[in-house]
């Protein structure tokens, strides 16, 4: 079916909006096109933190009194409020539009159709609804953030067909090329995958691993996409007792972008990462009140909804997972969880100690349901993506296992 013209004009606006992925956290990716009575598109913008403007008065300036009577194309509602700007809904209203298209309502539920209700009350035409889909999913995790300032939490995990993601040693990499050149750069998935996992990172505000990560695999946990960004990617490391090595590329290579959480340790530690650069918080441990020492028996693993509440205050909308089983198995189990995305490769390593995905520790009474499942194909690998909870508000849904 042939796409109508207001489809290929809002089509663009999402285009100009997804230009502000890592550059516009924590506010929302927007894009705004503006069209002649001719179709002739004459005003363009999309929204960056830092540029302060919002894309519709970015598009506006470029249209100047071209703008009058004509339309304007949108992802997302304008703002009603005064906030860093003034509401883009009033300059709409000022320049004269006389039609706006627009993809979704704005997810804050405190002020979602505002913006709308004054554009029509000026008498312009509204339209909303059209590409709401892709609208929505580019704009996830400020809606997850907006609605409960809690980040929006991805669990990324890559395994074989048989659902392991290292070989027994804890080595993640393609045993074909352990011992050669390649083997630090060579890992159980392609560089199709690879290269989507940065994209990932570069659309994240934080990436989040366990310390046994770091101490196994001694990666980077950094955005190597090669695309902008306003604000560093905050490499966040659960490390109950500060047992981080001082020699890991994570601390060595810290500029002020790394957070290291724990629940109890010993202070000459703490001062030695402190001095490196990385910003060391005091998370309280699984089921008891903030503590610095952890009482006879207890695992010492940090409260995890406390470690969100934190990431959230600090203004993080999103933060990847890239742990082990272990970190896995406690985010799914804490209920922190929003959406998976579960690369798997045509490999199987086979064996009963091979590192799984997931903790064998717990026991598992109930099984989350994944909704909105989509397949992706990267090269020889494919991924699963799908969500567990819906970042605009749709209930966690639980399918008993018995």
């Amino acid at each position: 079916m042939a796409k109508t013209a207001d489809e290929l004009f809002l089509a663009q606006a999402l285009e100009l909006a997804r230009q502000g992925i890592g550059l516009a956290s924590p506010n929302p990716c927007v894009g705004a096109v503006i069209v002649d009575e001719r179709g002739r598109i004459v005003g363009r913008g999309f929204h960056t933190y830092a540029g302060v403007k919002h894309a519709e008065v970015l598009a506006l300036e470029e249209a100047g009194e071209k703008a009058r009577g004509n339309t304007l194309y949108l992802n997302l509602e304008p703002c009603s409020h005064t906030g860093r700007t003034g509401p883009c809904a009033d300059a709409i209203v000022a320049a004269g539009i006389g039609r706006v298209v627009c993809s979704m309502a704005d997810p804050n539920p405190m002020v979602a159709g505002k913006g709308f209700e004054k554009l029509r009350a000026a008498g312009i035409e509204v339209e909303v609804g059209l590409l709401e889909d892709e609208a929505r999913k580019l704009n996830e995790s400020f809606a997850r953030f907006i609605r409960t300032r809690l980040p929006l939490v991805t669990l990324k995990s890559a395994m074989t067909l048989d659902g392991k993601i290292a070989q027994a040693s804890g080595v993640s990499r393609n045993p074909t090329a352990l011992g050669s050149a390649q083997a630090s750069t060579n890992y159980i998935t392609g560089e199709a995958s690879l290269k989507k996992v940065h994209e990932m990172r570069h659309a994240s505000d934080a990436i989040l691993a366990g310390v046994g990560t770091v101490i196994a695999d001694d990666p980077l946990l950094t955005d190597r996409s090669g695309l902008p960004r306003r604000r560093p990617l905050v490499r966040v490391i659960l490390d109950s007792r500060l047992r981080i090595p001082l020699e890991s590329r994570v601390v060595r290579s810290a500029q002020d972008d790394v957070l290291v959480l724990c629940s109890f340790a010993e202070e000459h530690k703490l001062r030695e990462l402190e001095q490196r650069g990385i910003r060391v918080e005091h998370v309280p441990l699984t089921g008891l009140p903030h503590e610095f020492s952890a009482p006879a028996g207890h695992d010492g693993r940090p409260d995890l909804r406390s470690v969100f509440d934190l990431l959230g205050n600090l203004d993080i909308t999103s933060v990847l997972v890239e742990g082990g089983a272990m970190v896995n198995s406690a985010c799914l189990a804490a209920g922190v969880v929003d959406k998976i995305f579960l690369f798997f490769a045509p490999k199987i390593f086979g064996g009963e100690t091979a590192v799984p995905w997931l903790s064998s520790g717990r026991s598992m009474s109930e099984t989350l349901s994944v909704k909105k499942l989509a397949i992706h194909r990267y090269g020889d690998d494919f991924a699963v993506e799908g969500y567990l909870r819906d970042p605009y508000g749709d209930p966690l849904q639980i399918v008993s296992s018995n």
